[in-house]
């Protein structure tokens, strides 16, 4: 580990360039083809609806995939794993361009998901070779950039090459984009995992390594808490269209504002909070921040619980909700890899795929508990922030140190 010094000087070196490079990966993938869902559906001969199924299996790919990724650069560098990784990526981007139909689609999707998780996991456990606990929280809420930004520039660009191009235009613009991530990783990025006293690698050496992490009450603790509260933001994404335009009136044209200031506060946040690690440990500045997501899912869910759907009272509840979590992931992050350097794939691995499912079962939640209104959507918030500062709680807030405080 490179100790604090990795990110002192400039205020983005390369490696953490190329990190979020690869971190744009997930939300290039999941949000630059939604504009084209009906395009696609017509030239596929698809039903309604069966566009929507390749998400989903692009989020099991991608949920299942970084089990398998982590121990690899573990065992063989990081490297190694995200070369493959990529070229997996690029072959079945190249794949989905070609599909004739929605299950060929569905089915390189999955491929795509799972070359591609090798960016997700790997970033964190690069972060986590490099720097030291509060060095990694800044260099998570830099990341973090990306992730917000990500989702609102994806869609623009999407629209515009399907628009142009056509939508199988998309995954060639995909391809090409995993080809110059390969090329940044061979001549940008050094590797930051020794690996000449690793063990083989085998079956029940990987299942030993995921137990041990789910034995160790902080790395669950600040895993859970941190997916929980993320948990929330992929209800807010599944549920807020119908919420907001349906129910708020909002005209669709103008959603992607209201989409999009939230998406900024989450953002302005995260750099908010790369600055406060300067003075501040990242378990503190969590402890405090969890609080926000509970109060705020609690009050919009007592608003649509007696009927008192406010369009402004939803607004700001929703901006408390996500921009919180430009405190609470990167610090989560942080603290959850802080004591697994060695592991710091397999930590890596198994936090994004305890995240990634927790999210998905939200986003699930919200269509099944659908009822016309919006109590689906702040029952799940609420659930889902108080759950995290319900985690936090009772797994590490008895646990932590005087230093911490």
């Amino acid at each position: 580990m490179n100790s604090d010094s990795a990110l002192h000087g400039r205020a983005f070196p390369g490696w953490l360039i190329i990190l979020g490079a690869l971190t744009a990966i997930g939300p290039l993938s999941i949000d630059m083809y939604l504009p084209a869902f009906p395009s696609l559906e017509r030239e596929l001969a698809a039903t309604p609806g069966n566009a929507e199924l390749t998400l989903a299996a692009f989020f099991i790919g991608m949920a299942v995939g970084q089990l398998f990724w982590g121990p690899l650069s573990d065992r063989f560098g990081r490297k190694p794993p995200l070369y493959v990784g990529l070229a997996v990526f690029a072959l079945a981007s190249l794949g989905c361009a070609l599909a004739e139909n929605i299950t060929t689609l569905t089915l390189w999707r999955v491929l795509q998901a799972l070359g591609g998780s090798a960016g997700m996991v790997i970033t964190r456990a690069v972060v986590r070779d490099r720097c030291a606990a509060r060095e990694a929280a800044r260099a998570f809420s830099m990341l973090i950039l990306v992730m917000g930004l990500a989702p609102i520039l994806a869609p623009l660009l999407g629209g515009w090459v399907s628009t142009l191009f056509g939508w199988r235009a998309i995954f060639y613009l995909l391809t090409a984009f995993a080809l110059a991530c390969l090329l940044a990783i061979r001549f940008g990025l050094a590797e930051s995992h020794a690996t000449r006293h690793e063990p083989p690698l085998n079956l029940g050496g990987v299942l030993r390594a995921y137990g041990g992490l789910f034995a160790s009450r902080p790395f669950l603790g600040y895993s859970l808490s941190g997916g929980l509260a993320m948990a929330g933001l992929f209800a807010y994404i599944a549920g807020s269209p119908f919420v907001l335009i349906e129910l708020g009136g909002i005209p669709a044209a103008h959603f992607g504002w209201a989409f999009g200031a939230n998406a900024l506060g989450f953002v302005i946040a995260s750099q908010l909070n790369a600055r406060a690690l300067k003075t501040h440990e990242p378990s503190r500045l969590l402890r405090r921040a969890l609080w926000l997501p509970a109060l705020s899912g609690i009050a919009l869910a007592v608003l649509a619980g007696n009927g008192l759907f406010s369009l402004p009272a939803l607004l700001l509840g929703l901006f408390l909700y996500v921009s919180s979590l430009g405190f609470i992931v990167p610090n989560a992050s942080a603290n959850a890899l802080a004591t697994h350097g060695q592991r710091a794939g397999a930590a890596s691995a198994l936090m994004g795929a305890l995240q990634f499912g927790l999210a998905t079962l939200a986003g699930a939640g919200v269509s099944l508990l659908h009822d016309g209104s919006a109590r689906p959507l702040t029952w799940l918030l609420a659930l889902c922030g108080v759950a995290a500062w319900g985690v936090h709680r009772l797994l590490i807030h008895p646990h932590e140190t005087g230093h911490s405080r």
